[in-house]
């Protein structure tokens, strides 16, 4: 910086952000534009299975739920909170034990 433009900084009163460390002004960037930080990516894989043991009972869901299901395509949500696209009978399954849990609390 020359002796002029110190001198011109200092009659401003901008001397002081010359000074301070932590001033935009004090240590400017030497090229244009702006940084990038660069950060490791990281893939977060959430789970949407569970391993296949819900796949193996029969789930409480409303018979007016199963019956648009089964027009539309959408899955439904079990008591339980499994979400799928019923498509096998479920006579040919056990009852999932936390929908028929919730059911008994339901009906007391």
């Amino acid at each position: 910086m020359s002796a002029e433009t110190m001198t011109a900084a200092m009659m401003t009163g901008d001397a002081r952000d010359l000074a301070d460390p932590v001033s935009p002004l004090s240590t400017p960037d030497p090229g244009p534009g702006t940084a990038v930080l660069e950060r490791p990516e990281t893939k977060e894989q959430t789970q949407r299975d569970d391993g296949g043991d819900a796949d193996r009972y029969a789930h409480y869901v409303s018979k007016d739920r199963i019956a648009e299901s089964r027009m539309t395509g959408r899955p439904v949500v079990a008591l339980c909170g499994k979400v799928w696209v019923p498509k096998h009978d479920p006579s040919k399954y056990p009852v999932c034990p936390d929908c028929k849990r919730i059911y008994e609390e339901m009906m007391k």
